[in-house]
């Protein structure tokens, strides 16, 4: 039973923490209440219900050291905001402190070595942007809002995963604050286990305030959208699959299923083609075959700027609606597994769902399974299934919904009908805590190694981002 004497030393340990707190960050950046507090809880998914207790807003890694050492001396759960577009919200732990990046978006370009270093607040779009006024472009996701840094710790698919590999692949090295305040910086050379456990393990380890990744010249890619009828999916998924099976790393294609304008399902076809525009853009080159397919509904591609895909796909979905996600791994769309897509996407609760698989090719698969974090290596494709829906719509919520409205009924049943289908484990930054079999898979060989660096440097877990398998491991001696 709690004790009026006990909610008096809470009360004291809150004051003295944002005493301290205050002490060594301007106090309007130290947020417990008000407008500034409301919009700094305001995240991508409105079906998350967790708030924290404070949040500040950090400006330089001596106010993230600052804060890390409050939270700690005072007992209070620590998180990490960046983008803020993860399903789970995990940027927030109920009655925290978080460590809002969202001031640290600077992106400082080095022409000459082809690569950035960008503020852990930094989003993809902002990257990308910077990048593009000197000819050159970052490996990104398929959404300019999501953060920078998140998505490359936890891997990064993307358009441009078969010319340039994960996004994860791309960095070159981090600064990061650890559990204990202390600041080290991390690339191939120092700290080795660090930057290697960076490289897909999420942020478990320490809050990355800044990220060097490199770049690559390519600004414009030949994209867009292709959309065919519902009735048409059998023929044309199986014509794509052998396409893009046998096609070049310069072409890479998101497909799937989408409502369409009329709120009927369609199969959606969104290529990119990274090489030689004049190629790319040919009336019988790579991309428009691609539209001719079966009879489309719509069919426009052609030479776009890296920006102006993200922000199309921005436009698909954006912020303040409530949603949730899954995800499988399949080695291959096969005929009776495109017969579940299409039944499942024919029972769309909402116009803003989606199921969408992302191919694993190319020079994302030239790495050995043991260079980084991240675990898989051969070609696959990655299953998204997003549920989202306009709030007022049921009462789920980012965690679970037990059955209260047809919008994760929908998701977890298909969930469940695509894992005779599936490989084990999943793509880590779409894992959360009610897919526990799929975590443990996660990293496969790479899971000791993993949890020996997260021992090493974060022995009470007071980072926990994307999930990790559950185990112990012993860190030994080991130099991270």
């Amino acid at each position: 039973m709690q004790t009026p004497g006990d909610a008096d030393a809470r009360d004291a340990v809150s004051t003295a923490l944002l005493d301290e707190l205050r002490s060594r960050i301007p106090a309007g950046r130290v947020l417990t209440d008000g407008p500034e507090y409301a919009r700094a809880v305001a995240l991508f998914n409105a079906a998350v219900e967790v708030r924290p207790a404070v949040v500040v807003r950090c400006a330089t890694t001596a106010d993230v050291q600052a804060a890390v050492r409050a939270s700690r001396s005072h007992g209070v759960p620590l998180s990490v905001r960046g983008g803020g577009h993860d399903f789970w919200g995990r940027a927030f732990r109920p009655g925290g402190l978080v460590l809002d990046l969202t001031g640290m978006r600077e992106v400082r370009i080095d022409v000459n070595h082809r690569c950035a270093t960008v503020g852990g607040g930094a989003l993809s779009s902002d990257v990308v942007a910077a990048a593009e006024r000197v000819g050159l472009t970052a490996v990104t996701g398929t959404a300019g809002a999501v953060g920078m840094v998140g998505l490359t710790l936890g891997g990064g698919y993307g358009p441009l995963i078969g010319r340039c590999g994960l996004a994860a692949d791309n960095l070159l090295g981090a600064e990061i604050v650890l559990a204990d305040g202390s600041r080290v910086d991390t690339d191939a050379e120092h700290h080795p286990d660090l930057f290697w456990a960076l490289r897909g393990g999420g942020g478990n380890f320490g809050v990355v305030t800044s990220a060097r990744i490199r770049l690559h010249p390519v600004p414009t890619v030949v994209s867009g959208t292709i959309l065919y009828p519902v009735a048409q999916s059998a023929g044309v998924l199986a014509d794509l699959a052998g396409i893009l099976q046998d096609g070049p790393d310069e072409l890479t294609a998101d497909v799937g299923f989408l409502p369409g304008p009329d709120g009927k399902p369609t199969v959606y076809v969104a290529p990119t083609w990274s090489g030689d525009l004049a190629v790319g853009n040919a009336g019988n080159g790579p991309v428009r075959a691609l539209a001719r397919l079966g009879t489309p509904l719509l069919a426009e591609v052609g030479p776009v700027a890296r920006s102006a895909t993200l922000a199309a796909t921005d436009a698909m979905f954006p912020p303040g609606r409530m949603g949730a996600i899954r995800t499988r791994t399949v080695q291959s769309v096969s005929s009776p597994l495109a017969a579940v897509l299409d039944r499942s996407a024919q029972e769309f609760t909402s116009p803003f769902s989606a199921i969408v698989w992302h191919r694993f090719h190319g020079a994302a698969t030239r790495p050995p399974l043991g260079s980084t974090a991240f675990g898989r290596r051969e070609p696959h494709l990655m299953v998204e299934l997003i549920s989202m829906w306009e709030g007022g719509e049921g009462e789920d919520t980012a965690g679970g919904g037990g059955g209260r409205s047809p919008h994760l009924r929908w998701l977890e049943e298909l969930h469940a009908a695509l894992e005779p289908f599936s490989l084990p484990g999943g793509y880590v930054n779409f894992l959360g805590p009610e897919t526990p079999d799929q975590v443990a898979e996660a990293y496969g060989p790479n899971t000791e190694r993993l949890l020996a660096v997260k021992a090493a440097v974060d022995p009470d877990s007071v980072f926990a981002a994307t999930p990790l398998p559950l185990g112990t491991a012993d860190a030994g001696s080991m130099p991270v």
